[in-house]
């Protein structure tokens, strides 16, 4: 979908996985059912400001699509502070007969991929996977429930509005490290005007999205062993005091047990 979603599976091992904030926005479809909804049932992810523990009894598969920051409210019809810290049923959002047929491919499409042998097999769920596997446009291949998921959401996408031009503008220079005045200023919005909308876009304001993708970026660098003070001074934290303090704040546990 151009870079604007990427399509996910994960499988459940023992106990909670922990889900990062990050700005993004899912529809989640999983075979073993949720606090949202039953088996088989589609349900979304909104934008976190902090970590959320995603359960499951070991097995579960999850199937998901994951939209860049600022993408979601037009496939999903609802601003995006609507869905902050939020998971609710897709049926809540869109028509119910559509979400029932949707269910019933991507049940379908995981029961092909599971035994590519078999037939379709009607109202059986699955969903989210193990790693995540870049979207690729297109529609429901058989057996590729991903796909399928990903051309519905490509339809809303081709019939939504088109796109407020500042939001790749905020979105880019936050997450370079430019300031929210100067992202402001670089837009041509007041700082209130430029609220108004990330929230509506992001789920939040442009303060806590900023904290969100530096988050990211820290978390990038130090995956790839640079040294946290090191990783501090990339990622635009005053220290590693600093970098600790936000990284706990934001996800709940130090960054070294993150990246054990």
């Amino acid at each position: 979908m151009g870079g604007r979603a990427v399509v996910w599976t994960r499988t459940a091992g023992a106990g909670p996985q922990r889900v990062l904030p990050d700005g993004c926005t899912d529809v989640i479809w999983s075979d073993a059912g949720s606090d949202v909804g039953a088996a088989g049932a589609l349900f979304v992810a909104g934008p976190d400001t902090r970590a959320h523990l995603a359960q499951g009894p070991p097995g579960t598969r999850w199937i998901g699509l994951r939209f860049a920051p600022g993408t979601g409210p037009a496939v999903l019809g609802v601003p995006a502070y609507e869905l902050r810290d939020q998971r609710v049923p897709l049926a809540a959002l869109w028509p119910g007969p559509e979400v029932r047929r949707l269910a019933e491919r991507l049940a379908e499409e995981a029961a092909r991929s599971a035994d590519p042998g078999q037939g379709a097999v009607p109202g059986r769920g699955g969903g989210p996977g193990e790693g995540a596997v870049p979207g690729r446009g297109g529609g429901g291949r058989s057996g590729d429930p991903g796909r399928a998921l990903e051309a519905v959401a490509l339809e809303r996408l081709r019939r939504a509005e088109p796109p407020d031009p500042a939001v790749g503008a905020v979105l880019a220079g936050l997450s370079r490290g430019r300031s929210v005045a100067e992202v402001a200023a670089a837009v041509g919005l007041g700082q209130r005007q430029l609220h108004r909308r990330s929230l509506a876009a992001f789920g939040y304001g442009p303060k806590t999205l900023a904290r969100v993708l530096r988050l990211n970026r820290a978390l990038d660098a130090a995956r790839a062993g640079t040294a946290f003070a090191e990783v501090a001074a990339l990622a635009g934290y005053a220290d590693q005091a600093h970098l600790a303090r936000e990284v706990k704040a934001l996800t709940g546990v130090p960054l070294g047990r993150l990246l054990a």
